[in-house]
């Protein structure tokens, strides 16, 4: 007799920068969400799909939980409640890199709240000698909290195998809840956005990628199979806008260029890509242009 087929929500919550991106990404085999070594690199709850013999399993990579200082990142903070809380699994990423501090003691407070099950992922252990990782597993079994303690490496693969194999333990049966062929349910506008916005993550510093958003405007597909895109990279300060057009346009064609070749890759078709930079203060407590960036999350808009 086969096993009954599961199918559920695993949501992968913690603090800014613990690999919920690049865990997720691994654990689907696609790259769903973008990922880069800046904090708070996920705004939006990203939605990652894994069907196979199993079932089909719903990642949910979530902000990280932090103090919000504007609109956005108030909104940031309630997608990873709300997340945590519709979820079958929750799963805590923690940074084993790191010292435990003040932030991580209230993830354990959040954690206790949940209502879902609760695996701990302790991450990042290609960076940390092995015998430092017991001491921070065993703090975290002494809380009570968690079924499970897994210690992971997101960027390598270690652990990751066991770990989905007790998401899927997990898991109740059922129908899936998505397309089977889907691995995510985001529009490909909303991808594009994305990762032209990982490319401005990967060439900027210190503020900068904290105050710019990326708005796709127009989406054209041509007869030839071309497809053209126009995009706007908000900003809040000229002095930011300087910085992202770049001496003479320099920095902006190097964004421009290496996002197109990514999408080229991700749309499977040749791109055009036209980027524009735009002042716009306060973006990050506008309420009106907060929605209108996350239209595009599901809907193809």
């Amino acid at each position: 007799m086969s096993p009954e087929r599961r199918s559920g929500t695993v949501a992968l919550v913690g603090r800014p920068n613990a690999g919920k991106s690049t865990l997720m990404n691994r654990l689907v085999a696609e790259k769903v969400a973008i990922v880069s070594n800046k904090p708070q690199t996920t705004r939006q709850r990203i939605v990652g799909i894994l069907t196979g013999a199993r079932g089909q399993m719903v990642f949910l990579d979530t902000p990280g939980f932090h103090k919000p200082l504007h609109q956005m990142n108030r909104q940031m903070v309630r997608l990873a409640q709300d997340a945590l809380e519709e979820a079958d699994v929750v799963c805590l990423l923690v940074d084993a890199s790191t010292a435990f501090g003040a932030g991580d003691a209230r993830m354990l407070e959040i954690m206790a709240e949940a209502p879902g099950r609760r695996v701990l992922a302790l991450n990042k252990i290609d960076l940390v000698a092995k015998p430092k990782l017991l001491p921070r597993l065993e703090r975290y079994a002494a809380t009570g909290l968690f079924e499970e303690l897994v210690p992971v490496s997101a960027l390598t693969g270690d652990g990751c195998d066991p770990l989905l194999d007790l998401f899927w333990e997990r898991l109740p049966t059922g129908e899936p809840l998505h397309d089977p062929g889907l691995y995510t349910p985001h529009s490909e506008r909303f991808l594009a956005a994305e990762r032209i916005r990982e490319k401005v993550l990967e060439r900027t510093r210190d503020e900068l990628p904290y105050t710019t958003a990326v708005r796709l405007d127009s989406w054209e597909e041509q007869s030839s199979g071309r497809l053209v895109l126009h995009a706007t990279i908000l900003v809040e300060r000229p002095g930011h806008k300087k910085i992202l057009v770049g001496k003479e346009g320099s920095m902006i064609r190097d964004i421009g260029t290496a996002a197109r070749l990514d999408l080229q890759q991700l749309l499977g078709r040749p791109v055009h890509l036209e980027l524009f930079v735009r002042l716009e203060p306060g973006w990050r407590e506008n309420r009106h242009l907060l929605a209108d960036l996350d239209r595009h999350v599901i809907a193809g808009v």
